[in-house]
């Protein structure tokens, strides 16, 4: 069965109706991964994330991508797959194994319309999920870079500069984290990783999984009645790192979530979800423990690596020497034409 490109507007336009029937985690989902994951971050973290504000504004940004559906048919046609992956049982999306993804999205593309399918039909949450993290490792870069500049550079418009950008880094990095969270909420949610994504559809089905449409009353309903921060936060994993690259943690991740998609429909048929039932419960604040522990990884990552991302062309300036006050970085970060 295909996920026609019909059939994923319609299913996007809920994401302006009230929290009940939104898609992705729903509103509450989507908001308490952010939170949850802001609260979780370690104290050498930059400070402008650290506190309440921050835990609440990224709460909200957590949201965007679902708010700005609907915006009109040709953005929604571009944006809607970059929220799931039609992964099959087999492992595959659509016969393109997802533990060996083409390297980037026009690849991926090509890859599956070589198959009959293309990336709009199939989802590229992967490479969403990938994009929003190294956009969020490069924008820490900037930030660090202004930050040491306005307190070594001598050139008092240059240190002005600098320290004005710095303002604003802080301003970009919170709505990058709310993208992260956002599509790394999205890949914790099993039914956003599965051909199965809205009932069992039409596929051999001798386990007499439901094909009701079961996508919003999960994700959404079933969240916003059930799940409180409190049981998120005790279902998170301590941080790890993988120590791979950032394709393959992502590719892991995934696949941890793919393999979900069975337990949620055998618990859907065995009652486990009606009427607030403990496993329902646990089940759901399980997954989005997952993305919460996820996204509060990949923040620290992002933040850790962000020390040797390159600021400046054709010739980078290393931070340590801004630091050291041996290098002013404005030229390099305002422009040299």
């Amino acid at each position: 069965m295909r996920r026609t490109i019909a059939a994923v507007l319609s299913l996007a336009l809920v994401a302006s109706a009230p929290a009940g029937s939104a898609l992705a985690w729903g509103q509450s989902g989507h908001r308490m991964i952010g939170e949850t994951a802001t609260a979780a971050l370690p104290k050498d973290v930059p400070p402008f994330l650290k506190g309440k504000e921050a835990i609440a504004t990224i709460g909200e940004l957590s949201r965007e991508p679902d708010r700005l559906r609907s915006v009109s048919k040709l953005f929604d046609n571009d944006i809607a797959p970059a929220h799931f992956l039609d992964l099959g049982d087999d492992g595959t999306i659509f016969g393109v194994p997802l533990n060996a993804l083409p390297a980037n999205h026009q690849l991926y593309d090509t890859a599956l319309r070589a198959k009959g399918h293309d990336s709009w039909e199939a989802g590229f949450l992967p490479y969403s999920i990938t994009e929003a993290w190294q956009r969020l490792q490069f924008d820490f870069g900037y930030w660090r870079m202004a930050t040491a500049g306005a307190k070594t550079v001598k050139d008092p418009k240059h240190r002005a500069w600098l320290k004005a950008t710095a303002a604003r880094m802080q301003t970009l990095i919170m709505s990058d984290i709310g993208y992260l969270s956002h599509y790394v909420g999205d890949g914790s949610q099993p039914l956003h990783v599965s051909l199965h994504y809205n009932g069992w559809g039409d596929f051999p089905n001798p386990d007499g999984f439901t094909t009701d449409k079961i996508h919003s009353p999960f994700e959404s309903a079933f969240v916003s009645a059930n799940i409180t921060e409190p049981e998120i936060v005790a279902a998170m994993s301590p941080f790890h790192d993988c120590g791979c690259a950032i394709e393959k943690r992502v590719v892991d991740y995934l696949t941890a979530t793919g393999s979900q998609v069975r337990p949620l429909y055998q618990l859907w048929k065995d009652g486990g979800f009606a009427n607030g039932d403990a496993r329902g419960k646990a089940f759901a604040a399980a997954r989005l423990a997952a993305g919460s522990s996820e996204l509060r990884d990949l923040i620290v990552l992002a933040w850790n690596g962000s020390v040797t991302v390159p600021i400046g062309y054709p010739k980078p300036i290393a931070l340590a020497d801004v630091i050291a006050g041996k290098a002013d970085p404005y030229v390099a970060m305002h422009g040299a034409d």
